[in-house]
């Protein structure tokens, strides 16, 4: 996996997670013995807008603005469903497997988290979820907890974590576009 090679996500279906925490990302709390993050930001109101980006969190929206090239084997609805992300060039890019750990896609809380699988740089769980308020607000969280995991991402550690928040940066980004676009 990784630089030069191109992992197809349908390899991937029985890979062992790389982490033991699975769901972790839905506890109150999260694991202690990783680098946890979370993020919370209101992005509008309504009903309208809770619908604009609960459908671009399930469009792989957050993903996508960051540059990643997304290549899945379902949605992120479905639990199971495996995506590999590449940044960089489809053949020269560095591939970054995951697999949904869970899925909400009812109700007035929808999201999903995927967990990390053999290749990827980090070690651990990111979800992505939106919600809507009593009083109308669409809040949107992204909650992670990880460890470097690849001698890449080790070797590095303050890039490694300025890609991540790069990262997280941008999928806020994206989200909050689409709680604007009608």
């Amino acid at each position: 996996m990784g630089l030069f090679r191109v992992v197809s996500p349908e390899g991937l279906r029985d890979v062992p997670l790389t982490y033991a925490e699975v769901g972790a990302t839905r506890a109150a709390e999260l694991p202690a013995s990783y680098l946890p993050g979370e993020w919370t930001e209101v992005v509008g109101t309504g009903r309208e807008t809770f619908e604009r980006v609960s459908a671009a969190i399930f469009a792989w929206t957050p993903q996508r603005s960051t540059g990643l090239r997304v290549r899945a084997t379902g949605s992120p609805g479905e639990v199971g469903t495996v995506v590999v992300l590449t940044a960089g060039l489809p053949k020269l890019g560095y591939d970054i497997p995951c697999r949904v750990v869970w899925a909400s896609t009812t109700g007035d809380e929808r999201g999903f988290a995927y967990g990390t699988l053999p290749g990827h740089p980090e070690s651990g769980e990111e979800c992505f979820t939106v919600r809507l308020t009593d009083g109308g607000d669409v809040v949107v969280t992204i909650r992670v907890f990880s460890r470097l995991a690849t001698p890449a991402a080790r070797a590095l550690p303050p890039v490694s974590r300025a890609v991540q928040g790069l990262a997280t940066r941008r999928y806020l980004s994206a989200l909050r576009r689409a709680a604007r676009d009608r």
